[in-house]
């Protein structure tokens, strides 16, 4: 499928994230967001898409497709093949912008909701008109560079619509990975939320600062989980009789009294002032834009490195990365001729 125009409602970070990947794909985007800062935020994360995009492929990117800004929902989405909401988490809110989405956009045009966690069910009760053609498109940020989305169908979500947006995803790098089952915050979340939790108690109760925790993960299982997921890597670590060794080993282990993940930590202001005085100390000298382009930088690094694992095939988001990258070269060789 050859997507040429799509709308984006939300600039925001992960709005903007989504303009950038459409855009550096040759794409026309229309973006409606009321903040009056909105061109100048998803500019800044323009550029540092384009930095990051013209590492991975210095020769030469596509021709970026055309920006604009509309001055309403039924404007941005009037001609579009993709319309992207990336608003707030606030089902009031949701609701209100994808019934005027369903209200104006074609009722053959696709609509993927970048919500973090709420189910599509929930969502789609606001739209009247056709609610089939509604899927979870939930990415991680930066949008721009990261390839995973997991698709998420809701109750009355066509099952043509699951396949569609698949092949959608794809066309512009991404991964995309279908949730079996509608629940709260997905597959990815749900992970990421376990081990949030665990964090904050080992910062409140004082085993480790915001610092050390993160280099405990950066320099040990962050690098093993960049290249293999978990299963995988605790396939190796079973040894010769792989899995099920492992888990006989370690199974047990899942009964013993580590883990505060059954409790949350009281959300007060000391704790906030804790972790925001020990991230301030670990990361102040660096503005958040200065951040990113370190971070972008790094992930560019990985993956290239990556790319260039089992005989130049590529491994995991390296294999996806020369797929990606030969494809925009095509499209860029095309745009030249």
């Amino acid at each position: 499928m050859t997507l040429h125009k799509a709308a984006a409602i939300g600039g925001g970070v992960i709005g903007a994230g989504w303009v950038a990947r459409l855009l550096l794909n040759g794409i026309d985007v229309s973006i409606f967001d009321p903040d009056p800062e909105a061109a100048r935020k998803v500019e800044e994360v323009m550029q540092g898409a384009r930095r990051a995009y013209q590492q991975m492929l210095p020769e030469q990117l596509p021709r970026e497709g055309q920006l604009t800004f509309a001055k309403t929902i039924a404007e941005a989405v009037a001609d579009a093949g993709l319309v992207q909401e990336s608003v707030p988490e606030r089902l009031d809110l949701k609701h209100k912008v994808l019934a005027e989405i369903d209200q104006h956009a074609p009722a053959d045009v696709l609509i993927g909701s970048s919500t973090s966690g709420i189910k599509p069910s929930d969502m789609q009760v606001a739209m009247v008109k056709n609610p089939e053609r509604l899927v979870v498109g939930h990415p991680f940020n930066p949008v721009y560079l990261l390839p995973l989305v997991e698709v998420v169908g809701g109750e009355k979500t066509a099952s043509a619509t699951i396949e569609r947006a698949k092949e959608i995803y794809a066309s512009i790098g991404m991964k995309p990975v279908v949730v079996r089952k509608e629940i709260e915050a997905f597959v990815g979340d749900r992970l990421l939320e376990a081990m949030w939790r665990e964090a904050l108690w080992l910062i409140k109760d004082r085993i480790c600062t915001v610092e050390e925790l993160d280099d405990i993960m950066r320099y040990s299982f962050g690098l093993r989980w960049a290249q293999m997921g978990m299963f995988q890597v605790y396939r190796i670590a079973g040894g010769e009789a792989g899995m099920r060794h492992f888990m006989a080993q370690f199974g047990p282990c899942l009964e013993w009294p580590w883990t505060k993940l059954t409790n949350v930590p009281e959300f007060n202001d000391e704790l906030v002032d804790l972790i925001a005085g020990q991230s301030d100390a670990q990361s102040g000298k660096w503005s958040i834009r200065e951040l990113e382009q370190i971070r972008d930088d790094n992930l560019v690094a990985m993956m290239q490195a990556l790319a260039r694992q089992n005989d130049g095939k590529g491994w995991g988001a390296g294999e996806l990365l020369n797929e990606y990258t030969a494809r925009l070269a095509r499209l860029a060789a095309e745009q030249k001729a």
